[in-house]
């Protein structure tokens, strides 16, 4: 039998220190070294806030629930008019930081699975994008889009 909904968790180890993780989470300045190209604010509970992304040409509102200093950050933001939770959770693992991300949910229908797909692809990309600049100060995204925008 197969679930009636679908959702994504990943995670990955970063090798830095918990508070500094939550800060390139929760910053825009920070995020947009990794993530975004634009944040209207910082995240913090029950905040609206608008992001914008190097590969999408339009403006994604953000509704952030809860944070919890250096803990968990969760938020609804929209997939195709339908509102997603995101969730994430910092772990102390010795000096490093455990970040799993959790998406939910999708019925378990086509138009579930092609967001599934598409966004564990997007969570993977998040996490080692977070992980590249933080560790080492690799921008994995810079350029990495642009040739969505190219004329052919």
């Amino acid at each position: 039998m197969k679930p009636q909904t679908l959702e994504i968790k990943t995670s990955i180890q970063i090798q830095k220190p918990v508070h500094e993780v939550f800060e390139a989470i929760v910053d825009p300045a920070k995020m947009s070294n990794y993530f975004i190209v634009y944040g209207s604010g910082r995240m913090e509970t029950d905040t609206k806030l608008t992001w914008r992304f190097p590969e999408l040409d339009v403006d994604v509102p953000v509704c952030v629930a809860k944070v919890m200093n250096d803990e968990y950050i969760s938020y609804y933001w929209d997939n195709n008019k339908k509102e997603m939770l995101v969730e994430m959770k910092l772990t102390k693992h010795g000096n490093d930081t455990v970040v799993s991300v959790t998406e939910k949910s999708a019925e378990n229908d086509e138009a579930g699975i092609k967001w599934l797909k598409g966004n564990t692809e997007g969570w993977a990309n998040f996490l080692a994008c977070l992980k590249a600049w933080l560790e080492y100060g690799v921008h994995l995204r810079k350029g990495a889009f642009d040739y969505r925008f190219e004329k052919k």
